[in-house]
């Protein structure tokens, strides 16, 4: 029996060799995993044309999974780095890489990263556009657009972020409430300008079906994208946000019409009270499509250290219902990450997934954690450092500062807890004044 995507598999009830191993990664009954990918609840981004993908699942009940930004612009155009940082990020598994760059003809370092790559690669189509034509802004028809995602299909590229849902009324509402930050998103300006400009609808709004077409054809995920997503914490949950939500929610139901796998893009910058609610509310509006959020970065005091305000919102985020964390870096708001940048916003990111995924209790989350705590009860330190989700880090700090107990630590040497009642209970002296 054929299939177009996943989702068609699914509700034909075939089993795809790409959830057979989605299913073993996450300890779930393959039945089960189907069920969900038919219901829209999880995706699996894997094109048809990304021949090396290791796929991975993205929704109810599956592990958080996290995406790494990446890609060249006008002012930093240095291949050579961009592919030490793909290959940095594949090291550290990270489960997707966007390739967000923006200048001149990208299409031989995009097909490269998809041959390069065993994580799903996603991108941003309006911001090759530009390139791609050698065309300004404005002067880009509503078929050139589509025929960009066309080519980033036939390269392999496995999920999209298409800013369908800043359309004519979207824009109104924004117009009608003022922001403090207006329109943060890169894609999303870029769309309500080409809209203010030419007078025109939204192309990926009004050509939403041709769009659907082409996802289906090479089996892309389309996320959408939220161009009215906060850039401050004082415009989160506002008319434009919510206006947005729902019409993100109407084009939802037409994809999965098509058989097209849909991913809702959220915020943002929003204060931490705000985003259990906001999860709620994709959850509701979206029809239970996994979510995919930028931090959210919970204060907007902290430049150079966003990796953190993005990693304390991402572990809420989590915790309540998202299931896709987008890295935020220490150079967020300021330059384009260096690799030591992007390592420092993947290992946040990884924590705020894990402890989402603790809250969710996602089945084995917690045995990791069970595993380091006996590693620690046991002060194993080999073992410590073969669990921890940065080893050469935690190895490098243990080195570089020996105490006089071997087993122990420089912090409390020989009063060590863990030391002491280990000996004590074992019926032995502490010694801590004698050798």
């Amino acid at each position: 029996m054929n299939y177009t995507t996943q989702m068609d598999a699914a509700r034909k009830g075939i089993i795809t060799k790409e959830m057979e191993i989605v299913a073993k990664k996450e300890n779930m009954d393959v039945n089960v995993l189907l069920d969900k990918i038919a219901k829209g609840t999880v995706v699996i981004p894997a094109n048809k044309n990304h021949e090396n993908i290791d796929p991975e699942g993205v929704g109810e009940g599956l592990r958080t999974k996290i995406n790494v930004n990446l890609g060249i612009s006008k002012d930093s155009y240095d291949l050579d780095r961009e592919y030490d940082k793909v290959r940095t990020a594949i090291d550290m598994k990270a489960e997707a890489i966007m390739d967000l760059s923006n200048y001149g003809k990208t299409i031989e370092f995009r097909r490269k990263l998809v041959d390069m790559s065993p994580a799903m690669i996603g991108t941003v189509p309006v911001y090759d556009a530009l390139g791609f034509y050698d065309k300004e802004l404005k002067d880009i028809t509503a078929k050139e657009f589509l025929d960009v995602v066309e080519q980033h299909g036939k390269d392999g590229v496995d999920f999209v972020t298409i800013h369908a849902g800043i359309n004519k009324e979207t824009a109104n509402t924004f117009r009608k409430n003022p922001r403090l930050m207006n329109l943060v998103s890169r894609g999303g300006s870029l769309m309500f300008a080409w809209m203010q400009l030419n007078k025109q609808e939204n192309p990926f709004y009004e050509y939403y079906d041709e769009l659907l077409d082409i996802c289906a054809k090479y089996d892309i995920t389309v996320s959408l994208g939220d161009a009215c997503r906060p850039g401050a914490i004082a415009d989160s949950t506002d008319a434009s946000q919510i206006k947005e939500l729902i019409v993100l929610g109407e084009l939802t139901k037409r994809a999965w019409a098509k058989n097209v796998q849909v991913i809702i893009e959220g915020p943002g910058h929003m204060a931490l009270n705000e985003i259990e609610a906001n999860m709620m509310l994709e959850k509701k509006l979206c029809h239970g499509a996994p979510f995919y959020v930028l931090g959210p970065l919970v204060t907007d005091i902290a430049p150079g250290y966003d990796h953190i305000t993005g990693a304390i919102g991402g572990a809420i985020a989590a915790a309540n219902g998202a299931d896709f964390l987008c890295y935020v870096t220490p150079a967020e708001h300021l330059r384009l990450p260096t690799l030591d940048d992007m390592k420092e916003g993947i290992i946040a990111s990884k924590i705020a997934a894990h402890a989402g995924d603790i809250s969710k209790k996602i089945p084995n989350a917690r045995a990791w954690d069970n595993e380091m705590s006996y590693a620690r009860q046991q002060l194993d330190w080999e073992k410590m450092f073969e669990l921890a989700i940065d080893p050469e880090k935690a190895r490098r700090y243990r080195e570089s500062s020996k105490p006089e107990d071997e087993k122990s630590c420089s912090m409390c040497g020989k009063m060590c807890a863990v030391r002491n009642l280990n000996k004590v209970l074992n019926g032995e002296d502490i010694n801590i004044l004698r050798d």
